[in-house]
């Protein structure tokens, strides 16, 4: 089976037109490619043209305030990529001189590049003969080549690096990974995948041996952990409070507002005993108005159920670490999904 040959010719039959295709410029594949890390296509594209509009260049990328790239990245969700993206901006800007760094050593040693995106800049910027090795990667070859070794052990991962490098195309290897990318997202899909219709479908060790929703194989399964979050949204007149999340959690660097983290759904009363309510709250004169429904958010490690508990106030609150702001204005910050869907109905409700 020329399975390089048969992908390339589908390729360039069947590639998507996408706007990062067009150029050779490593900041801008790398921006793509963090972009569209755990991201489709469809969604992930808006916010690649809105980058580029706004910072043109690593330069600017890294003179722009946190905040502000944080707000551009709302949405997304995965936001130590966005971090990570700044940090590795101001590096190249102020350490390497504004230069992109151009072998993939050099690449990977950027903050919040692995293997696969060094490979990926490496190979669509410079022609380097890295193989890129990535979920839809995995997939393909697991199939196609009917490996049952688990992708995420040390053999695993051996077995599918040493397997990509003898597929890689070296005299055009920015194509090929583009191609084996593109066939997985398109066609050899985690669920149902357009088997019939497969350019490899006669070959196919998965297809024929009735294994392709087993394929690929992972050994570990990811604990998922639930947690009850009560937000405590208060109101004096027109200020409303936020709280910056600094510590090493979900969401850092974004705003949301004063929150109790529980085990469970609290009542109005276990609210009004909480220390929270005690020594934030119990001076200014407190009137809880109304609570939402429970918000069910996902992320991939975690479940949130979030209450958010509307407060009147009759005394300004003073906490030196919440940010105070006009209800106007609120939309100006960085916030998570979560808060996103709250604002849409949630403030106004507290005039």
């Amino acid at each position: 089976m020329n399975f390089s040959g048969t992908l390339l010719n589908w390729y360039q039959r069947n590639k998507r037109d996408l706007p990062w295709r067009k150029t050779k410029d490593p900041y801008f594949i790398w921006l793509s490619e963090i972009i569209m890390q755990q991201t489709r296509v469809e969604q992930g594209t808006p916010y690649y043209k809105a980058f580029i509009k706004n910072y043109p260049s690593v330069k600017h990328l890294a003179n722009a305030p946190g905040d502000e790239v944080l707000k551009l990245w709302q949405g997304l969700g995965y936001y130590s990529r966005a971090r990570n993206l700044h940090e590795a901006a101001k590096y190249i800007a102020t350490e390497l001189r504004g230069k992109f760094p151009e072998s993939y050593p050099d690449i990977l040693k950027l903050k919040g590049i692995g293997e696969y995106t060094a490979a990926a800049i490496a190979s669509f910027a410079f022609q380097q003969p890295y193989a890129v090795i990535d979920g839809n990667v995995y997939r393909v070859l697991s199939r196609v080549f009917g490996i049952t070794t688990p992708v995420d052990s040390t053999e695993g991962k051996k077995v599918f690096k040493e397997l990509a490098y003898e597929l890689l195309d070296k005299k055009d290897p920015a194509t090929y990974n583009q191609a084996i990318m593109e066939f997985g997202a398109m066609y050899c899909k985690p669920v149902n995948p357009d088997c019939e219709q497969c350019i490899f479908s006669h070959t196919c060790l998965a297809k024929a041996g009735k294994l392709v929703k087993e394929l690929p194989v992972k050994q570990l399964k990811t604990k998922v952990r639930e947690r009850h979050f009560q937000y405590i949204v208060l109101r004096y007149k027109s200020l409303v409070w936020l709280k910056k999340r600094t510590e090493k959690d979900i969401w850092q660097g974004l705003f949301d507002f004063p929150m109790i983290e529980t085990i469970q759904a609290l009542s109005e009363t276990e609210l009004k005993k909480s220390d929270f309510w005690k020594k934030h709250l119990s001076k200014l004169d407190p009137s809880i108005r109304s609570h939402s429904a429970t918000y069910k958010h996902v992320l991939s490690h975690q479940r949130i159920f979030a209450t958010f508990w509307e407060i009147k106030l009759k005394k300004k609150a003073q906490e030196s670490d919440w940010t105070e702001t006009d209800i106007s204005r609120i939309f100006e910050f960085p916030v998570p999904r979560l808060i996103d869907l709250y604002l849409e109905t949630g403030p106004e409700s507290l005039s």
